[in-house]
């Protein structure tokens, strides 16, 4: 007998597809999901940039890889420059069962004074990820190793570093990309997942479907704060400056009141300086016009600075960076979209918002 028979296929569980009141979102969505079960933690994106770069040429489009960035151009590459990184967080194995949290190991730190961004961040995140799935993929390929689970995380006192004990991936050599178990959920008219930042990248690959013909980049390592370097570089191979850069990027606040409040986050400026006003003010101009509620994240930060007697930073940015390296030669601003959960696997944002900066890109066409 076929052990396929009609009672054994009676007894599989059928899934229900999620029901959201954006159904102009499909094409979307159908792009984000493939791509948010592809690994690319920081330093080891090579395998999703090669997914990516096919993507863009079954469109049509010139698809060029550098080190550390794709760049895909349409027809009218100098009308915008759109740009996303593409890594994720995850862990990277530094030898027997031991890993690392793949950032903090692609940054190169070699300052352990306590008093930088990414160690005081270890202290935020040192219990997060308990219990967390993960699987392992060969670097450089992305070829499926296995899967485990995180069973331990700790900052280790004596390499002031962040290490994790895994179970089921204690045969991995040091090198090894562990990226986290990454599907896409939508509820109450939201999507989570880990979609810092491939949720940008499918966007852009859903605009250049619609007919968007100016330039895109992707980068590698934003979480490492390296992303800018590769941008610039390909800027530098092409003698090529612009005051419309237009980085795409998600939005931390801290609750979904909060972040719900606009369906698009802006900025004037970052702490390294002030970004293109035109280009910014161009961007607000057409949220006015389209009915899209916006807001300034520097403002807002500065705002609760006031409020709670803080000071906390305006953060730097990958735009920031690479304004101040060229002093503002190049620049432009950014298009975010707000989140809550930011950096952690079950990062939420609406449908709302993503409509809404979709709706915003198309009158770029």
């Amino acid at each position: 007998m076929n052990a396929f028979n009609s009672t054994a296929t009676k007894s599989i569980p059928q899934i229900k597809s999620p029901s959201y009141n954006y159904p102009q979102l499909d094409g979307f969505l159908n792009i984000l999901r493939p791509l948010i079960r592809e690994p690319s933690v920081v330093g080891c994106e090579d395998s999703f940039f090669r997914v990516l770069s096919r993507e863009l040429a079954e469109i049509g489009l010139k698809v060029q890889y550098y080190q550390g960035v794709l760049v895909a151009q349409g027809s009218k590459p100098h009308d915008l420059i759109l740009s996303a990184h593409v890594d994720r967080h995850g862990l990277l194995c530094t030898g027997t069962n031991e890993f690392q949290y793949a950032a903090f190991v692609a940054s190169n730190r070699s300052d352990l004074t306590g008093d930088s961004v990414s160690e005081q961040m270890m202290h935020t995140i040192e219990n997060r990820f308990q219990g967390q799935q993960v699987q392992a993929h060969l670097p450089y390929v992305g070829t499926y190793l296995g899967q485990g689970y995180i069973t331990n995380s700790y900052i280790c006192p004596t390499r002031n570093n962040l290490i994790f004990e895994l179970d089921g991936l204690d045969f991995l050599q040091p090198g090894t990309p562990v990226s986290f178990l990454d599907r896409l959920k939508i509820e109450n008219d939201c999507i989570s997942a880990q979609i810092d930042n491939v949720v940008s990248a499918a966007m852009i690959v859903y605009l250049f479907r619609l007919g968007f013909q100016g330039t895109a980049l992707f980068t590698a390592q934003e979480e490492a704060g390296k992303s800018w370097r590769y941008a610039l570089s390909w800027f530098q191979r092409q003698q090529l400056t612009t005051q419309r850069l237009l980085i795409l990027d998600t939005s931390p606040y801290p609750t979904r009141e909060v972040a719900e409040l606009q369906q698009v986050t802006l900025r004037h400026q970052d702490a390294s300086g002030y970004f293109a006003t035109e280009i910014t003010a161009e961007l607000a101009q057409r949220c006015e016009k389209m009915g899209i509620s916006y807001s300034y994240k520097d403002a807002y930060i500065q705002a609760q600075n006031k409020i709670n007697n803080t000071s906390y930073s305006l953060g730097r940015t990958e735009l920031g960076r690479l304004a101040t390296a060229t002093e503002g030669k190049i620049n432009g601003t950014t298009l975010q979209i707000p989140s809550t959960d930011y950096h952690t696997p079950n990062e939420t944002a609406s449908l709302s918002s993503i409509n809404a900066v979709i709706k915003l890109l198309m009158s770029y066409i």
